[in-house]
């Protein structure tokens, strides 16, 4: 009797997981390089869904800081699964944010992924560029792709 119970439950804990709406996550950022003094400080990011979810729009939103004013830029996002390159994009920053910047802001990007993305680990690597291609920052990310890709409605 025991072990009947003990697979209803665990059956339900399945089933609850599967079925709960995913929550948001606090991505562990590193800088590209630990010693450079950037102009922009990354506080943080937030992806949400968590984990990303195959064939369903996922948005990172980046919170960032800087004493200097920014009216143009540009940010390059490189995305690796495990050591291979698949994905690059390149953006306007003031598509990204309310520009000029200056203070706090917040990097909003939304990305669909098609149902057939591999599931596991990816790596993000972002770079934020001024007007002449300086380097205004520099960070990387690990974030999670599941195993379970969204099912089409019809």
């Amino acid at each position: 009797m025991g072990v009947s119970i003990f697979f209803i439950v665990f059956n339900l804990f399945i089933f609850a997981f599967l079925l709960h709406p995913l929550a948001a996550h606090k991505a562990s950022v590193e800088y590209c390089n630990k010693k450079a003094n950037y102009a922009v400080k990354v506080n943080g990011v937030d992806i949400d869904p968590y984990p990303i979810t195959r064939g369903k729009e996922a948005k990172f939103n980046i919170s960032a800081t800087t004493e200097k004013s920014i009216s143009k830029g540009k940010l390059v996002i490189d995305v690796t699964y495990f050591f291979f390159h698949v994905y690059e994009e390149t953006d306007i920053l003031c598509t990204k944010t309310a520009c000029p910047v200056s203070g706090d802001f917040v990097l909003s990007h939304k990305q669909s992924l098609p149902g057939y993305t591999p599931p596991g680990s990816y790596t993000l690597q972002m770079k934020l560029l001024g007007e002449d291609n300086e380097e205004l920052t520099c960070i990387t990310f690990g974030f999670s792709i599941g195993f379970i890709p969204a099912v089409a409605a019809g």
